[in-house]
């Protein structure tokens, strides 16, 4: 079985995060012999919440379910969705010429990574009354890899500075 070149790449940044993780645990509890019992497991647990890289090139490609209603770059518009050019930081329901519904208005919500993952993963919990009409998207790399897409527009469409 051949794996892709971002596959490997995936499976040796876990390995460091492993290995990483794992020296820690061992240099914390040197000398102390019931803190080393606990290395091992403490290793696993944290091993297993390595953070999962965000891949913008995925994520071009999880936008495509949502071209149908939005657009991002240089010359998008409002469609039936709002543009999502800039979305990250920008205030719930501002984006200027899209009649948003109430609940998005009046949400107070400022569009982070948090907030957003929310949102996408059932729009209609995270903002009850919002006009969106799609039933989310549940897979947390995606959702990753989607950010790591919308975070490359700026406010302008323009790709954004790093």
């Amino acid at each position: 079985m051949r794996l892709s070149t971002r596959r490997r790449c995936d499976i040796v940044q876990l390995a460091l995060i492993g290995g990483l993780t794992y020296l820690s645990c061992v240099i914390f509890v040197k000398g102390n012999t019931m803190l080393r019992r606990l290395a091992v497991p403490a290793f696993l647990l944290l091993s297993s919440f390595a953070v999962q890289a965000q891949d913008a090139d995925a994520g071009k490609t999880v936008f495509n379910q949502c071209r149908a209603c939005h657009q991002v770059g240089e010359g998008a518009k409002n469609l039936v969705g709002p543009h999502l050019n800039g979305m990250i930081g920008r205030k719930s329901g501002s984006v200027e010429g899209y009649a948003y519904s109430e609940a998005n208005k009046n949400s107070g919500k400022t569009w982070d990574e948090a907030t957003f993952n929310a949102y996408i993963k059932d729009p209609k919990a995270a903002i009850p009354g919002t006009k969106m009409a799609y039933v989310g998207l549940k897979d947390e790399k995606k959702v990753a890899d989607l950010v790591a897409y919308l975070k490359t527009f700026g406010a302008d469409g323009k790709p954004a500075a790093k």
